[in-house]
């Protein structure tokens, strides 16, 4: 289920996919209501109860990495060095919305205030073990056909480089649009080959993906990796 806005009356209703409601009130400024004949009082009844749904139009991708003796203070840096800590973020899944454009990180922060609900696919990683690398990558497949959606997939692993990282989460995002688009395609050949039977064949457009990489920070603290597609 879509994340939905609802206005009833002085109150709006955001319903999250996770089944969180935020509830907001309000007066229009000089209307108290009064006055009104039944007639238009029902017809402004009405008009507040349409429900306003939120299709994103634009996202864009962001990713950082944090350290400290505390795992929630280094995911709270990896959001600083993303530039994402200001925000109520919450978490989506991952559907690319039919016409969606990709923007440059201070585009879509410029649109964003401090404290703004903030809808994000967020992949993430963490250790406390020195050495120890970790990958964390947001990957995307956009078809041809604009109308139609896309995917994002979410993806983090021990010991991938940030190559292997970003061709697996690529990967996962290119195939799940393949099956929705009845594609065809060889698990077997690795993702450079598949990618280009998919373009080829004209039904995805292109695919890309933002990957951050680290390896674990010695003196037993925590080090966390974050890439994100922020949606606008």
């Amino acid at each position: 289920m879509p994340a939905r806005l609802q206005v009833e009356g002085r109150r709006a209703v955001l319903i999250l996919d996770a089944g969180w409601l935020f509830v907001l009130f309000w007066q229009r400024r000089g209307e108290s209501g009064a006055g009104l004949s039944a007639g238009a009082a029902r017809n402004l009844e009405r008009e507040e109860s349409k429900e306003v749904r939120f299709v994103p139009r634009k996202l864009f991708l962001t990713r950082g990495v944090g350290i400290n003796k505390e795992k929630l203070n280094s995911f709270e840096m990896a959001l600083r060095n993303a530039g994402i800590a200001h925000l109520n973020i919450v978490r989506v899944s991952s559907i690319f919305p039919p016409g969606c454009k990709i923007v440059s990180p201070d585009e879509g922060l410029a649109a964003l205030e401090a404290g703004e609900v903030t809808f994000v696919v967020l992949a993430e990683m963490a250790t406390n073990e020195p050495g120890r690398r970790i990958a964390s990558s947001i990957g995307i497949a956009i078809p041809a056909d604009l109308k139609m959606y896309g995917y994002l997939s979410e993806h983090h692993e021990y010991g991938q480089t940030e190559k292997e990282a970003a061709d697996y989460a690529e990967d996962l995002a290119a195939s799940m649009l393949a099956t929705l688009l009845g594609v065809p395609f060889d698990l077997d050949k690795d993702y450079n080959e598949r990618r280009e039977q998919y373009r080829m064949g004209g039904h995805i457009v292109d695919s890309t993906s933002i990957t951050q990489t680290a390896e674990g920070a010695s003196g037993g603290v925590w080090t966390t990796v974050i890439s994100a597609a922020v949606l606008l």
